[in-house]
């Protein structure tokens, strides 16, 4: 069984995650079985569970350049200010 990544996991609700480590533990029955044709099925519903969470990983992700980009834009603001108040920025 694929297992999805730590930062994904971590974002599983505690619902989600208690599926998602249902659906680890009998997909690795089957693999050991050698069942693999159902083992595949269990996978792809992993993958479907997953998908809230990496949309909630892309979210913060999202947030965190928002933020970034605002901080840097509040730097070169402030670096325009003090460049306007005819003050040599550098004494």
């Amino acid at each position: 069984m694929r297992h999805c990544s730590v930062q994904v996991r971590g974002l599983l609700t505690r619902e989600e995650l208690d599926r998602y480590n249902g659906l680890i533990e009998v997909g690795s029955y089957l693999e050991d079985q050698s069942r693999y044709d159902l083992a595949y099925n269990v996978q792809k519903e992993i993958d479907i569970l997953i998908l809230p969470a990496i949309e909630r990983l892309k979210d913060k992700g999202r947030a965190r350049d928002r933020a970034t980009a605002e901080y840097l834009e509040s730097l070169r603001e402030d670096d325009e200010d003090g460049e306007d108040d005819g003050k040599d920025p550098s004494a």
